[in-house]
């Protein structure tokens, strides 16, 4: 299959702007990690991709410090768009402060599938994490972890990009059975998917609706739980992933205008 001819060249007056995957050949003095795949796929060679990668990702926690550094991400982008904005936002936990914020944006040309938007949002996101001058020790997503079809959600893709621990914390269910969990922050029932656990439906506030959470890479269900947990600031979200939600929203907002209220919640990812 023949390569595209993508532009490499920035968008005049945009420093964050690009286009995919030319992106991956900029040079970077901050955040590196070597190249795991290529993006230019078919969404059937995507697919193939997933089950690939799937064998690959450690679900064993590999934490061995108390974690104070958590990084949450998410992207923002207007619906049937193809520009997307992608932001990083790493957090201390014993401060509750903001220490670090990146982001990045570009249009992209893959395919809106469900179960596929990994291959359409981690372009931007790896591009913001180069522009990180500090290693998160967790990250946080608003997506999916092995609580996917294909056990490869966004969180699992990403934590392999990095070899970093991630967790996926997703607000709907994409796959899998689970009952109700309690009312009460903390209580969390068991997802399964044929059977297998594959995360928890976890209440982070009392009488609101439950996150899903589950493990992308280097991580397990327990630990995952516990993390998304110390997250929590009086919200419904982890903190990192809120931060992250408006720095995507208002990077959108920089580079197109309009108004801050972007579309970065997809339940397929």
């Amino acid at each position: 299959m023949s390569r595209p001819s993508w532009r490499e060249t920035r968008k005049t007056g945009s420093p964050d702007w690009f286009y995919f995957p030319a992106l991956f050949r900029l040079s970077s003095t901050n955040m590196r990690f070597p190249e795991l795949h290529s993006w230019d796929l078919t969404p059937r060679q995507a697919v193939g991709l997933q089950k690939d990668l799937a064998h690959k990702v450690v679900l064993t926690e590999t934490l061995c410090e108390p974690v104070q550094l958590v990084a949450g991400v998410d992207v923002s982008y207007r619906r049937r768009a193809d520009h997307f904005h992608g932001a990083v936002v790493v957090m201390d936990l014993e401060s509750a402060s903001i220490v670090e914020t990146a982001t990045a944006s570009g249009q992209v040309s893959f395919p809106y599938v469900p179960g596929l938007l990994s291959f359409r949002e981690l372009p931007v996101l790896l591009e913001a994490f180069k522009r990180l001058r500090r290693v998160p020790q967790v990250v946080l997503v608003d997506g999916q972890g092995i609580a996917h079809p294909r056990r490869l959600g966004v969180a699992s893709h990403l934590g392999l990009w990095l070899d970093l621990p991630t967790i996926g914390c997703a607000k709907s269910r994409l796959c899998g059975e689970a009952g109700e969990p309690g009312p009460s922050r903390g209580q969390h029932s068991q997802l399964l998917l044929d059977g297998t656990p594959v995360g928890a439906v976890l209440r982070t506030r009392d009488h609101v609706r439950p996150l899903f959470v589950s493990p992308g890479h280097r991580m397990d269900i327990r630990r995952s739980i516990q993390i998304v947990l110390r997250c929590g600031q009086g919200y419904r979200l982890p903190e990192p992933t809120r931060q992250a939600h408006l720095a995507s929203n208002l990077q959108r907002t920089r580079q197109e205008g309009g108004s801050a209220q972007g579309f970065s919640a997809d339940p397929y990812r």
